[in-house]
């Protein structure tokens, strides 16, 4: 059988070396039916190793510029996540103990990381500095740590079943909570920041509130203990529009599995097993969601990686590089890469490509060369923020996403891209009167795709208002967990109804909290430019 070339990255004082700057096509190993079609348009490159660790790599987590391992050696590495280069304040040495989780903050400027030593450590990422240490409730040996999306919260698992909840903003202790007799061992938020679940070596899988009450248990969820849980990225909407959570949890017994936890009005929260995944052999220790929600990655102690197809549960790839246990995963929020640590004391460094970027092709020059609906060149409307275009503006988008049979409706109503941004399945079918349902949630799809896509002027998503598409100088964040301008915002609850502007579902409350966190990062980042 043919094999890759073994390759590591050699340290030399600061620097690092990759001996394959190309990538370097890896033998994947499939499992069942597979056509080549699909072999051709997705592959996945090994493309560096690194080894600063001494001891086991028990987590990785990226951000958007950085990638983040601890290890049982008691540090955490922080690494340039554009060419993988160690970053002059790493390794971050301030444990006691072994160092179990880390994670970042939304903007990346800060991470935290949780050890034996009962200490759950927040690290500036400018300076490498300890900002705040916080002591975990009875000082239990704390197992895993994570931010909320909105890095509002903080929430920590000790290894006695004790949750701790912290405000970030503040570095204060909000609330605490237990599970008897077993170890906090997952854990992870909801999409809007407003829920958190946690895994056990029980078995079960909890789901909180910001106020520790507890709103449901899914008992057995995997027998002899979870190993990891997250949620995916995206909310969802279910056909009798409730709240959905797509949710990934992996354990003991050799599974991965995805669950649709869905948020009912009446009759509370009802989780639902939809894929229970049996790609690995051994128990499954880590897995992870693409920043989309399309792709699943895991570790498992049979020593592979497997890559899923997330909504069906197809799996894409299994891959074998590590000598020993696979105990982490990550993909990066910003490229097509996955990192995956390891107790051989390495963490893989992995490229998923298409077709295109097979071929050299870089992320960079396929964004520059498409607009923001599906591939398409980009016209002179889609360099304009949506709330900017003119009727015509929207007349030529609907015609380019396939939507002729609205064009004249649209006209007739004089729809500029503000209304367009403003426009619900509701009002499609009162005002516009588009009888079609199938229609309506075609058209109401690609307004959302509208809404979620990037500008191509390299500003950062993230940091551009929903509504307005203009980066943001007030961010604050609405009930929905979403950060807006907070003048675009509060003149949509003032205007409109009192929903979500990008999922449509009502907002439990028109309080707006201040995003300083994300504020600090735009600031930093206008500067810079």
């Amino acid at each position: 059988m043919w094999q890759t070339p073994a390759f590591s990255v050699r340290k030399t004082k600061r620097e690092w070396f990759c001996p394959l700057r190309q990538t370097l096509p890896l033998p994947v190993f499939l499992k069942g039916p597979v056509r080549q079609q699909d072999i051709n348009a997705n592959m996945v490159s090994l493309i560096c190793t690194l080894q600063s660790h001494r001891d086991d790599v028990n987590c990785c987590a990226f951000s958007g510029a950085l990638l983040a391992t601890c290890s049982a050696d008691k540090s955490i590495c922080v690494y340039s996540a554009r060419d993988f280069s160690e970053l002059s304040f790493s390794p971050l040495s301030g444990h006691g103990y072994g160092v179990h989780c880390c994670c970042f903050s939304a903007c990346g400027q800060y991470l935290a990381s949780c050890s034996t030593d009962a200490t759950t450590v927040v690290w500036s990422m400018d300076s490498g500095e300890i900002e705040a240490v916080l002591e975990h409730p009875g000082r239990s040996p704390v197992r895993v740590c994570a931010f909320s999306p909105d890095s509002s919260y903080l929430v920590s698992g000790g290894s006695d079943g004790t949750i701790a909840l912290w405000d970030f903003t503040s570095r204060t202790l909000r609330r605490t909570g237990a599970v008897s007799d077993t170890s906090i061992v997952a854990c992870s938020f909801t999409p809007c920041s407003q829920l958190f679940i946690t895994g056990s070596t029980y078995g079960d899988l909890r789901l909180w509130d910001l106020n520790m009450n507890h709103l449901h248990a899914e008992k057995n969820a995997h027998d002899l203990g979870v190993s990891c849980c997250q949620f995916a990225p995206q909310i969802m909407k279910g056909t009798d529009g409730c709240v959905q959570f797509r949710l990934a949890s992996c354990g003991q017994d050799s599974l991965l599995k995805i669950w649709i936890v869905s948020l009912l009005s009446a009759a509370g929260i009802k989780m639902q097993l939809a894929h229970s995944l049996t790609g690995q052999s051994a128990p499954v220790l880590s897995c992870a969601y693409s920043a989309d929600g399309q792709m699943l990655v895991s570790g498992s102690v049979d020593k592979t990686v497997t890559v899923y197809q997330a909504n069906e549960g197809t799996l894409l790839y299994t891959l074998n590089q590590h000598d020993r246990y696979v105990t982490a995963c990550a993909f990066s929020p910003t490229a097509p890469l996955i990192a995956t640590g390891s107790m051989d004391k390495t963490v893989n460094i992995w490229r998923v490509e298409d077709g295109c970027g097979a071929q050299g092709k870089s992320l960079s020059d396929e964004a520059a060369s498409v607009s923001n609906s599906g591939g398409r060149k980009s016209t002179g409307h889609s360099r304009l923020m949506v709330s900017e275009w003119s009727e015509e503006d929207v007349l030529a988008w609907l015609r380019e996403e396939g939507l002729e049979a609205v064009t004249d409706v649209f006209k007739s109503n004089n729809i500029d891209g503000e209304e367009l941004l403003s426009l619900t399945k509701e009002t499609l079918s009162s005002e516009l009167h588009i009888e079609s349902l199938g229609l309506r949630s075609k058209v109401m799809k690609k307004i959302e795709e509208l809404k979620m896509a990037p500008v191509s002027n390299g500003t950062p998503d993230e940091y551009l208002c929903p509504i307005t598409r203009e980066i943001m100088k007030d961010p604050v964040i609405a009930a929905d967990g979403y950060s807006y301008e907070r003048e675009a915002i509060e003149s949509w609850i003032n205007t409109k109804s009192r929903t979500s502007p990008m999922t449509n579902l009502p907002l439990q409350t028109t309080l707006l909290t201040p995003n300083r966190t994300l504020k600090m990062a735009i600031l930093r980042w206008t500067t810079c430019q």
